[in-house]
């Protein structure tokens, strides 16, 4: 039961962290992301922002698990 625990309470903190370093990245990089996916309908930054999305959840992945 503990683990179980464990693995919510991991995953709510790793979907926090997504999210604060996704206002952060969103803060620091001077482009509107929304106007440009959902309007432009442009792909190529929807692939960026996906790959935004992914290197931070590498990045958490490694700090919860250690290593």
């Amino acid at each position: 039961m503990s683990q179980i625990l464990n693995s919510i309470g991991y995953g709510a903190l790793g979907i926090v962290l997504l999210i604060i370093g996704a206002v952060i990245m969103d803060l620091l990089i001077p482009y509107k992301f929304t106007r440009e996916i959902f309007e432009e309908k442009s792909n190529a930054t929807g692939f960026l922002v996906a790959g935004i999305f992914i290197g931070l959840a590498i990045i958490i992945r490694s700090v919860i698990v250690g290593g």
